[in-house]
C-alpha cells in the first residue's frame, strides 16, 4: 500500500517548448491526462494536464476566425499551461496519504520524487487500480458482508469462524457505523459460502449481502 508499488515508473515526459497540438496529440495516443514538463537534462520544471491545455483555447465568444484560432494555438506552447510548482509526494508515502492530497487539494495526479529526482506519476487512476486489487474485486470469490458490534477482536473473532470453515480471505475491509456497530466487508476466495452463512449469525455477526 505504498506509492512506490503502484506509481507509474519512468512515466511518458515533454519539453516545455513542445506546442499544445502536440502534447494532446501525445496524450491521446498514450490515453493518459497529464504529462510531466521536463528540460533536455531531465530537470522537472512543471506538470501540463489536459484541462490545462484545453483551458487555454480562446472563448468560443472570440471574434478570430478559426483559421486564426488554430494559428495563434500553433503558436503556443506547453510552457504558457503548464503548473509550475506541481505537487509532490515521496516514494514511501502510503496510498492513504496520496488520496487524502488529492481529495483534499483535487488534484488529479502527483509526481514521485526521490532525492530531488523525478521516478514517477501516480493518478486517480492509479489509485483506483490499487484499492480494486486490495479488495480483491478481479479474483473469483464471494463478497461478503456482516454487520457486528464495534468491539475489541470483532475482527479476529470472524477471521476465526472464515479459517475453521477453511476458506482464504483475499480482500477485507472495515467501517465504522454511527450506531457503535462495524460495517465489515470480506471477499472469500471461496465461491459457496455454506455452513459459514448459517454460524455467523449464532456468533453475532449479522450477513447483509453475499455476491
Amino acid at each position: 500500500m505504498f506509492v512506490r508499488n503502484h506509481m507509474t515508473a519512468a512515466p511518458v515526459t515533454i519539453a516545455p517548448e513542445t506546442p499544445i497540438f502536440d502534447a494532446l496529440n501525445i496524450m491521446k495516443r498514450n490515453k493518459i491526462r497529464q504529462l510531466p514538463v521536463v528540460l533536455p537534462d531531465g530537470t522537472l520544471v512543471g506538470l501540463v494536464t489536459e484541462r490545462d491545455l484545453l483551458m487555454v483555447s480562446p472563448s468560443p465568444a472570440t471574434t478570430l476566425s478559426i483559421y486564426e484560432v488554430n494559428y495563434l494555438l500553433s503558436k503556443m506552447t506547453v510552457r504558457e499551461a503548464m503548473i509550475k510548482s506541481p505537487a509532490m509526494i515521496k516514494p514511501e508515502a502510503t496510498l492513504e496519504e496520496a488520496a487524502v492530497i488529492m481529495r483534499e487539494h483535487k488534484f488529479g495526479s502527483l509526481l514521485v520524487i526521490d532525492e530531488g529526482k523525478m521516478v514517477g506519476i501516480i493518478t486517480e487512476s492509479d489509485l483506483f487500480d490499487a484499492f480494486i486489487k486490495v479488495f480483491g474485486f478481479r479474483r473469483p470469490g464471494t463478497r461478503l458482508v456482516v454487520v457486528a458490534d464495534n468491539r475489541m477482536g470483532v475482527l479476529a473473532d470472524l477471521l476465526a469462524i472464515i479459517r475453521d470453515h477453511k476458506m482464504n480471505v483475499i480482500g477485507l475491509a472495515a467501517l465504522d457505523m454511527p450506531d457503535q456497530r462495524a460495517q465489515i466487508m470480506v471477499r472469500l476466495a471461496a465461491t459457496q459460502l455454506g455452513s459459514l452463512l448459517e454460524e455467523l449469525p449464532k456468533k453475532g455477526f449479522e450477513v447483509q449481502a453475499v455476491n
